[in-house]
């Protein structure tokens, strides 16, 4: 009983199978067929529209990609002159802190100065 069971299990799924792949195979024959005979234009026809359609598609990269580099310069351009522009700030920022520290100094000199030739004895 065992070894029938087997055999129909076996069978069936070789008889299921059989159908489904001679489906395929048919299908694709028939498909490739009307394709052929109903076919909007010869070979070169297409081959021609496929090479404008690369040169079309290739044109608009290339804009594309000179475009973006445009822009690139531009925005990379606008950057260093905020960057110059911010380092010109700084620097007015140190030299004017530097002055006012130059002057601190210079007071604290002067105040010293005073005072050690005011606590000088008079002869």
């Amino acid at each position: 009983m065992t070894t029938q069971t087997y055999e129909y299990e076996h069978t069936e799924q070789t008889s299921r199978a059989k159908p489904v792949l001679t489906g395929l195979v048919i299908g694709g024959l028939v498909g490739a067929g009307a394709m052929l005979l109903f076919a909007p234009q010869r070979g070169e026809r297409t081959r021609a529209e496929i090479q404008e359609g690369t040169r079309k598609l290739r044109d608009q990269a290339t804009e594309t990609v000179n475009n973006t580099v445009t822009q690139v310069k531009s925005k990379t351009n606008q950057i260093a002159d905020d960057v110059k522009t911010k380092a010109q700030e700084l620097q007015y920022q140190g030299q004017d802190l530097l002055a006012k520290q130059l002057d601190r100094v210079a007071n604290a000199a002067k105040s010293a100065k005073e005072t050690i030739q005011g606590s000088e004895p008079v002869e």
